[in-house]
């Protein structure tokens, strides 16, 4: 290695500290298919539906990104409505009716974080006042709502429908589906993924059943199933997409366990849920969520609760999206190499000819999961070069990791006013949405029921019973 490619830890921090500064004035604005929209006359006039605690996360997003502006805010509960305009820079006019919102002229496209139960009654509401729509996830909450909303947008090609599934718009995950369609870890074969919190220590969460609250049920929605899909809709959710994502397809069936086992406090959705899905290539999701530890058994202990394991025929992804306050975070570990079998009376042949099936042998070390900014071109300018070569040093070494130019929430929110502006196709569509909304109804029901349902079973569900035929005349 040459002199000025012998960097010392020092002068790798120094250099790689210039090019985090360069990569805040160059890349931050090169995400894919995003642009920086400048002019007032340009943003998207915005509402947002349900400004609870979801709601107010997006509005304090939609402060910081480009694109659009929020002109009306709607809640039911006053003082969640009133927070709701506070947070907001551009301080919208506030309602109670969603459906005042939808006769305003000047309101191009909604963004829903209302209750699970609602979803699809304002989405179908706001489509048909010919708005553009960003729903949050689950996009819709019963059977016949995927087939009535499918037909409903068959009809209205040039308006944008977007879900809330925000890890398809990371640049770590878009990194590790990169790697598996260019066979780095070889044929995937199973995911493990698991959203795990101890809500003893978090007593004033939405899933802890509140009592005396003056908005009465509406206060728990989360843990009422006439509301709500439970663990599933609300957490699962995210990673069966994840895992839709990385095989490439939907699962053929999903079977089950779900109890009610630490939470005795009114509610019936399940505290802790159990699932294996299996998909048509005979790959397999394996999902837990449970409410009373929040260890994740990844990136040594590093972070809590929610995370992914990919595994393959010839390496393993570990990844977790990043969140306001942390990193998202993505290694990957080769498996061992392929040991060809010694010949019979070779003086190599091992003593005991069983040890090779008793020993686990050790592990590989975990390497960073690259993005696109850190790939070396070779035609690329040296100075630049020797910027990523710096910044690669330091992940080895631990020091700093890979770090995405975005939140993926902003990505998705820019991205979503990009799709209103071009009619360009959202990451996360309809189709992903239904796909999506669909294992957790087939999920709930696998739970429920106690057996393997299997996914073509949605298609005659919510399709309601033929009417009975007219008594003839005479």
């Amino acid at each position: 290695m040459s002199k000025k490619q012998d960097i010392t830890r020092r002068d790798a921090v120094k250099i790689a500290g210039a090019a985090g500064v360069a990569a805040a004035a160059v890349t931050f604005d090169r995400a894919p298919g995003i642009q920086t929209v400048k002019a007032a006359n340009n943003q998207v006039q915005m509402a947002v539906i349900g400004t609870g605690g979801r709601g107010q996360y997006h509005l304090e997003h939609l402060n910081k990104v480009d694109g659009g502006r929020v002109v009306a805010a709607c809640d039911i509960f006053e003082p969640n409505l009133k927070k709701g305009i506070d947070i907001s820079k551009d301080k919208p006019q506030g309602y109670k009716d969603y459906r005042e919102v939808l006769a305003r002229k000047d309101v191009e496209a909604v963004l829903i974080a209302a209750p699970l139960y609602m979803h699809f009654p304002i989405t179908k509401d706001a489509l048909l006042a010919g708005k553009h729509v960003f729903c949050e996830k689950s996009l819709v909450f019963k059977p016949e709502e995927i087939h009535a909303l499918r037909a409903l947008m068959k009809d209205r090609p040039k308006q944008t429908l977007q879900v809330g599934l925000q890890r398809r718009y990371s640049q770590y995950y878009q990194t590790a589906k990169a790697m598996i369609d260019k066979g780095t870890i070889g044929d995937v074969t199973n995911v493990y993924a698991q959203w795990h919190r101890n809500l003893i220590a978090i007593p004033s969460s939405t899933w802890v059943m509140k009592k005396n609250d003056p908005r009465g049920e509406e206060a728990n929605w989360r843990l009422l199933r006439k509301f709500s899909g439970g663990l599933t809709a609300e957490l699962a959710s995210h990673q069966i997409d994840v895992a839709d994502f990385m095989f490439g397809s939907s699962p053929e069936f999903v079977m089950g366990v779900g109890g009610i086992d630490y939470f005795k406090d009114g509610r019936d959705v399940f505290d802790n849920i159990q699932m294996i899905y299996r998909y048509p290539k005979g790959q397999r999701l394996m999902y837990s969520s449970i409410c009373s530890n929040q260890h994740l058994p990844l990136f040594g202990g590093a972070r809590t609760q929610f995370g992914e394991v990919i595994m393959g025929t010839k390496g393993t992804i570990h990844i977790t999206v990043g969140t306001d306050a942390e990193a998202a975070l993505g290694l990957w570990f080769a498996e061992p190499p392929k040991k060809e079998p010694t010949p019979p009376g070779s003086k190599a042949a091992p003593a005991k000819a069983s040890a090779s099936l008793t020993s686990t042998g050790a592990g590989s070390k975990g390497l960073p999961i690259l993005l696109s900014k850190d790939q070396i071109a070779t035609d690329e300018a040296f100075l630049s070069k020797e910027l990523k070569f710096a910044r690669r040093w330091l992940y080895s070494k631990g020091v700093m990791v890979p770090e995405e130019d975005k939140n993926p929430v902003d990505v998705q929110l820019e991205a979503f006013f990009e799709s209103v502006r071009t009619g360009k196709k959202p990451l996360a569509d309809m189709e992903v949405g239904l796909r999506d909304s669909t294992a957790v109804i087939l999920s709930n029901l696998a739970m429920d029921e106690g057996r393997r349902v299997y996914f073509n079973e949605i298609d005659k569900m919510g399709l309601g019973k033929p009417a009975p035929a007219a008594p003839k005349k005479g």
